[in-house]
């Protein structure tokens, strides 16, 4: 017993989107969320899958604690600085733009800043 269904190599179907005509072969099957549906779309109007609609189908293992911490023992108390300077510890962060240092004209003193910019010029010989 043959094939129940004809090749249809040359059987004209009409897009369910656009409604435009194609060869029927050329026609593709829309699919959303990993699902098919019954609709035979043409090239233009056919999307692929979107993958930002298949979240939660993946597990994902993305763990944000550590498994026995241990305390930090680099981290320094707040006293003075080498400079004589006021500071937070060892992980006191001096920042600033232009112009340099210039933090604690903005904020009223409430950022330490004793950031100094030092600069030099040098001389290019160019041969």
């Amino acid at each position: 017993m043959g094939n129940r269904f004809a090749s249809g190599k040359i059987a004209i179907a009409e897009c369910d989107r656009c409604g435009q005509q194609y060869q029927l072969k050329k026609l593709k099957t829309e699919i959303i969320k990993q699902r098919k549906y019954q609709l035979l779309v043409c090239p233009e109007c056919w999307d692929p899958d979107q993958p930002q609609l298949m979240l939660g189908t993946f597990p994902v293992d993305d763990p944000q604690a550590l498994r026995n911490p241990r305390k930090d023992t680099t981290y320094v108390t707040s006293g003075v600085n080498v400079n004589g300077n006021p500071s937070g510890g060892s992980r006191d962060i001096q920042w600033g733009w232009y112009p340099v240092g210039g933090a604690r004209l903005n904020d009223d003193g409430l950022t330490p800043n004793y950031l100094v910019a030092t600069t030099f010029v040098g001389t290019v010989t160019v041969s």
